[in-house]
């Protein structure tokens, strides 16, 4: 008896074609070609998140090394302060609280300076 895969290949090739909705030219209407330009998006995909998320660290420390050098520390003695004192903040929220709420993040400089 042979195996028939109708519906499982129409499934795997409908799954692709789906993915490549808005792609260019053969890039969506070409089972081979939209399928190749959907693994090369994935794979461009991935590498981009975990980009985007080292981008944002950067930012947020650099944003961060500026504020405290205005108060006169340096980011590598002000986060060792926070260490020392048990604050566990991110350096996402410390960076916002540093450019919204500046009355909270010199308390939070003063605690660090005070454990440094």
């Amino acid at each position: 008896m042979r195996v028939k895969t109708a519906v499982a290949r129409h499934k795997r090739i409908k799954k692709i074609m789906k993915l490549a909705k808005g792609y260019d030219q053969g890039r969506h209407r070409l089972y081979r070609t939209a399928k190749e330009t959907v693994i090369k998006s994935r794979v461009d995909r991935y590498f981009g998140l975990k980009r985007k998320k080292r981008d944002f660290r950067r930012l947020w420390i650099t944003r961060l090394s500026a504020a405290v050098r205005a108060k006169g520390l340096s980011y590598s003695r002000f986060i060792q302060g926070l260490k020392r004192a048990k604050v566990e903040i991110n350096r996402k929220l410390l960076s916002n609280m540093a450019i919204y709420d500046s009355n909270a993040f010199d308390k939070i400089v003063a605690l660090a300076v005070q454990h440094n």
